[in-house]
């Protein structure tokens, strides 16, 4: 079991809700106050809604208050067109829970995220297979057909880019495009491997670009653009140090010393280790480039039949034209 002291030490946030309230009840083997779990096991996915309520939740998750859709499915690593297909349609449906079902919204995609480093260029890849309709509202309103809504779309870059913050440049189209909602896709971090490239979050709290890997950004939510913000993230890296430490507990266990070992130690070897990296290293699998344009496709299809009514996985090539 982590170790939460390790995360206080390395100043490492949980980017998924699911792990943060695991890491949390494993240590207290209590309920957390003001947190409740609800779980629905599907054939290819397990869903898990943990919705924190309270603001003593709120503290001990280190989480905003609302709700966080997390769909598990191991099979999203293979390239399957039925599986994709299947947790494409299953993103749809809870992505439209969290939309209100007026056809008559205004909605702004947003790809968080660095184009040119693969772990990280999940949003603009997303963003590259969106269908966008806006400027059919604006300027061709004959070519539009029922049931698609009023959507454009934005890939801001990252401050080491553009100079700018990312949530000044979204600000800014925000003010401009006035959206009724926003819709957020990033890259996260996680602190389990299995969940590199197979899990999917769907929170309506907005989002902290790069809070995952220690760089804290100016938060994207409604408190900042005045509009809902839903964000939708999905694992591409992990923290070396929490490989690390898994590595040095099951070494333990086998060699029957495990109850001589305590977490200041563990943290300290660690964080000597990582020193020349800041104790912030991430590590990503030798297949992230086709495991990105995977999940790039899958969440892609979600956002379209959620956004928009007319779109089905049928006819979804034919808009993408």
């Amino acid at each position: 079991m982590n170790s939460p002291s390790l995360y206080q030490q390395l100043g490492i946030n949980l980017d998924l809700a699911l792990e943060a309230h695991e890491l949390l009840r494993g240590a207290t083997g209590q309920e957390i106050p003001g947190v409740r779990e609800d779980k629905e096991e599907l054939p290819n996915a397990t869903v898990t809604t943990v919705t924190i309520f309270s603001p003593e939740g709120a503290r001990m998750m280190n989480k905003p208050l609302g709700k966080y859709i997390t769909i598990e499915a191991p099979n999203l690593r293979i390239i399957d067109p039925e599986i994709q297909s299947e947790i494409s349609n299953l993103l749809a449906r809870k992505l439209q829970e969290l939309i209100p079902a007026s056809e008559q919204l205004n909605i702004l995609l947003v790809g968080l995220g660095n184009w040119n480093a693969t772990p990280d260029a999940l949003g603009p890849k997303v963003i590259g297979q969106s269908v966008v309709t806006r400027h059919l509202y604006n300027y061709a309103p004959e070519a539009l057909t029922p049931g698609l809504r009023s959507v454009c779309a934005l890939a801001p870059g990252v401050l080491g880019i553009t100079g700018i913050e990312t949530a000044e440049i979204i600000r800014g189209v925000v003010e401009k495009v006035r959206p009724n909602i926003m819709v957020v896709v990033d890259a996260l971090a996680a602190k389990s491997i299995d969940r590199i490239g197979s899990t999917i979050q769907i929170a309506d709290t907005g989002i902290s670009p790069g809070s995952g890997v220690g760089n804290q950004r100016v938060g994207i939510n409604q408190e900042t653009m005045g509009i809902p913000v839903i964000a939708i993230g999905c694992p591409t890296v992990v923290h070396a140090a929490i490989i690390m430490e898994e590595v040095i507990l099951k070494l333990f266990q086998e060699l029957n010393m495990y109850q001589g070992l305590r977490p200041p130690i563990i943290n300290d070897v660690i964080s000597n280790v990582l020193s020349p990296f800041g104790g912030s290293l991430t590590v990503t699998p030798k297949e992230i480039d086709s495991m990105v344009e995977n999940l790039a496709k899958t969440i892609a299809r979600g956002i379209n039949q959620a956004l928009h009514p007319s779109v089905t996985p049928s006819n979804l090539s034919y808009y993408l034209q």
